[in-house]
């Protein structure tokens, strides 16, 4: 269904259609755009466009479109439908009729696509920040693991000077720590929502923006409506983010092909992350690293793509800005998948310690010392610079390395070196001469090494905060339970019911917004249920749910309560928190007080499942 026809007398050519249509690629945005959609039926509704029982019609249609979506999205892709948009609302109106069709009022396409990718993108940041997080770890992990492990460090692909391979891998923790708070800062300046915008010169509606926006997630609504539909700096700043990223990724799967080398032989990589070769059976190939340096060209061509196709575009929007989606999506699934990678490489790597030692050793890695020996003798460092040279080329010719020269091989060169020389050449004093801050010294690296263990322990990744309710998050608690309970995944609950009850809840915050609700009841046994479990469309598989659920039972824990139980028809969620499966016919307060009122009694479709708090304490004991 086309949604612009009135002005055309001829059908589009269908080879312009074919190159026109975007739903091949934007029908990752149906949840986006469904969400957008239930927010702007509200949003009509307050202005007075739709009727409450309109509104709640429009609604219930989307949400069980929601559902369908998730439960099977490529059922889309079967659709010739222009794009996303004109998809949803045709889904719509075949359900609800001609009421589907006041939807778009006041509404372009224009401020609903660049609604539906800003809601995307920030639903992108949370994994991939727990991703650079998880690298992080596991490459604090090896270093604390290959702490004492002396590795040769280059400059020019020459042997420089010695290091360790903790020192190494706490390189790439820093350059990760640089990617992890600049996708952090691009998160904060997407945080404003163009709904309402219009095509280009606003809505004619009396819309709340401040209201849609907060309904949405956004901290607020953009300023200009010019801008907000032809803006695409978040597209930029993520796709940058990428760039960055993947650069750091390129330069540590090089490093370890190098490392993996028959050449170097410093370090061989686990069976699940290599492949062989179909003519050579002795082969083992870095595969996975390879593909990290292959695949950062492609997120490099993505990000320059869309840097020329907006770079000399006119306001407002222009039909160019649809190959904003393609690039995107694909520069971020790779990256992903890449962050990913990389950790997987880490684990079961091991190091040939001796052959890491003895290329330290090699190439002359402890001239430095030597002329910083010379220096604290009293000779200016670019006299002894030329001396150490020297030296050098002297045992070259004589093929031994520096510190196995006899002392007076040394004295030919400058009378004030003495035996206390050899001491100085040694590989562990050449490390613990390097005593300043960020240097290669023991007590530096352990330093480094525990700083970056407590940074990473205190972190939270997912920028979610958990607390118990307050009277003034009833209406996002109200507005979350009936969401759910229109889906049918909980027991409806009126005001009054949760006015009694906001004790019992707790909710998690995502910058300043109410994003999902639980509550822990407790019966007059001492048994205790957890229930209206929710978290708002838009914001689900971040791990609201299972912090929540942490929250209710840690109440539960602190109010001496051994066991709490769930109704459920997502077991699987449940049991990954630690619950396991039991039988209803054991939980009779729960049947007799609620099951009356459940609209699926006669169908019942949940699962029970309790935990044991005192089994989860002694599993997290145990974690420690």
């Amino acid at each position: 269904m086309a949604l612009w026809g009135g002005r055309f007398s001829q059908a589009a050519d269908a080879k312009f259609q074919q190159f026109n249509d975007s739903l091949r690629f934007d029908y990752r945005l149906a949840e986006q755009d469904i969400v957008g959609s239930i927010a702007w039926a509200g949003a009509l509704c307050k202005a007075g466009v739709l009727t409450t029982e309109e509104q709640q019609k429009i609604e219930l249609a989307l949400n069980d479109l929601k559902l369908e979506v998730m439960q099977n999205p490529s059922q889309i892709l079967e659709s010739d439908a222009e794009d996303i948009h004109s998809w949803v609302e045709g889904q719509l109106i075949a359900v609800v009729g001609d009421l589907g069709k006041k939807l778009h009022t006041g509404r372009s396409r224009n401020d609903q696509v660049a609604t539906d990718l800003k809601l995307w993108c920030k639903q992108q940041v949370p994994p991939l920040l727990a991703k650079i997080d998880e690298l992080q770890k596991q490459l604090v992990t090896v270093a604390r693991q290959q702490q004492a492990t002396v590795l040769p460090g280059y400059t020019h692909l020459q042997r420089a000077q010695p290091v360790t391979f903790a020192h190494w891998c706490l390189a790439y923790v820093e350059m990760l720590e640089r990617d992890f708070t600049r996708l952090q800062d691009a998160q904060k300046r997407m945080d404003t929502c163009p709904l309402g915008s219009g095509a280009l010169a606003g809505t004619g509606f009396a819309i709340n923006r401040h209201e849609l926006a907060h309904s949405l997630g956004f901290s607020s609504p953009t300023r200009n409506s010019l801008d907000s539909v032809s803006d695409r700096d978040h597209v930029l700043e993520l796709m940058n983010c990428a760039v960055n990223s993947m650069m750091h990724l390129s330069r540590f799967a090089e490093d370890l092909i190098f490392y993996n080398s028959g050449e170097s032989d410093f370090i061989e990589l686990s069976d699940r992350v290599t492949s062989g070769s179909s003519l050579m059976p002795q082969k083992k190939n870095p595969d996975a690293l390879e593909l990290i340096r292959g695949k950062t060209g492609r997120v490099f061509g993505a990000y320059a793509g869309m840097m020329m196709t907006l770079k000399a575009l006119p306001l407002a929007y222009n039909k160019d800005m649809q190959e904003d989606k393609e690039g995107l999506f694909d520069a971020l699934d790779t990256w992903h998948d890449c962050l990913e990678m990389a950790e997987m490489v880490l684990h079961d790597i091991k190091l040939n310690e001796e052959k890491t030692r003895a290329a330290a050793q090699g190439g002359y890695s402890n001239a430095t010392e030597m002329a910083d020996y010379l220096v604290n003798k009293g000779i200016p460092f670019r006299e002894a610079h030329h001396i150490v040279g020297a030296i050098v080329v002297h045992a070259i010719n004589k093929k031994l390395p520096m510190e196995e020269l006899p002392l007076a091989d040394f004295k030919e060169f400058s009378p004030l070196i003495e035996d206390d020389v050899f001491d100085k050449l040694s590989l562990e004093s050449s490390l613990a001469s390097r005593c300043a801050l960020g240097g290669v010294a023991p007590d530096q690296v352990e330093f480094a090494l525990s700083s970056a263990e407590r940074r990473l322990t205190q972190r939270d990744s997912s920028g979610i905060a958990v607390r118990s309710a307050r009277l003034t998050d009833l209406d996002a608690i109200e507005r979350l339970v009936n969401y759910w309970a229109n889906v049918g995944e909980n027991l409806p609950r009126d005001r009054k019911d949760l006015v009694k009850a906001v004790a019992e809840f707790a909710v998690t915050e995502v910058q300043g917004q109410i994003t999902g609700c639980a509550s822990l009841y407790v019966y007059d046994t001492g048994l205790a249920e957890v229930r209206s479990l929710g978290v708002e469309p838009g914001f689900q598989n971040q791990g609201q749910g299972s912090a929540l659920v942490d929250k209710v039972l840690q109440k539960a824990d602190d109010m001496g309560i051994d066991k709490v139980f769930v109704l459920t028809r997502a077991p699987e969620f449940f049991m990954k928190q630690g619950f396991t499966m039991t039988s209803k016919s054991l939980l009779p307060e729960k049947v007799m007080k609620d099951c009356d009122m459940c609209p699926r009694q006669h169908a019942c479709d949940e699962v029970a499942l309790e935990i044991v708090l005192k089994d989860k304490a002694s599993l997290r004991k145990t974690e420690r």
